[in-house]
């Protein structure tokens, strides 16, 4: 993977939310998959409690805070996946929900020179300091930012801190805000697919 006809092709990884699974998620993904690119499916490496997968363990408290525990599960999590990442190439990364938080520690791994998007729909930032840091290391790439208004798992304004993050990182941020609550709007779909086309256009 690399560069064909002009054009950088790579893996998308889109990783599911809380109860998710990778097959649950796949058609959302191939819908919004760059041309030539590949899906790369991945599933939390915790089960739920009733069915699907998880990234962290989650008591249903609006208000939890990362406790140390999480944050362990957390670290298995971003292991997880970069034990089932292709091992070279261009990446988009994103996810909805716990998906986009592990999405983004993988900023502060060894793949992070790799990733060329970001694509965060109804999620939060784990390590918002680290995270600024790298970013303002790192070359300035593409960060699509989706959340509903009516958001009352993560608050919209928790997804607007994570979104301003990136654009003083100097980031290219695209916003698509919506009036619902914690889902993925599906209304958004070609935006979506024309977001992460365009970032393969060399």
């Amino acid at each position: 993977m690399g560069i064909v006809g002009g054009v950088m092709v790579g893996h998308f990884v889109l990783l599911h939310g809380y109860s998710g699974t990778a097959e649950m998620i796949r058609p959302l993904a191939e819908k919004i998959c760059p041309k030539e690119w590949q899906v790369c499916d991945i599933s939390g490496p915790f089960p739920h409690p009733k069915s699907g997968n998880a990234w962290w363990s989650w008591n249903q408290n609006l208000n939890e805070t990362f406790s140390q525990d999480k944050l362990k599960e957390l670290k298995v999590s971003v292991a997880h996946v970069l034990n089932l990442l292709p091992k070279e190439g261009p990446l988009i990364i994103g996810g909805f929900s716990q998906g986009g938080a592990v999405a983004q520690e993988l900023l502060l791994t060894e793949v992070a020179h790799r990733i060329v998007g970001v694509l965060v729909m109804g999620s939060k930032m784990v390590h918002p300091l680290l995270l600024h840091e790298k970013l303002m290391e790192l070359s300035p790439k593409k960060m699509c930012s989706m959340h509903g208004e009516r958001d009352e798992i993560v608050l919209f304004e928790q997804g607007e801190e994570c979104a301003n993050l990136y654009e003083v990182g100097g980031w290219d941020v695209t916003r698509m805000h919506h009036h619902k609550g914690h889902v993925v709007d599906m209304n958004y779909i070609s935006q979506l697919k024309d977001w992460t086309s365009n970032i393969t256009q060399r």
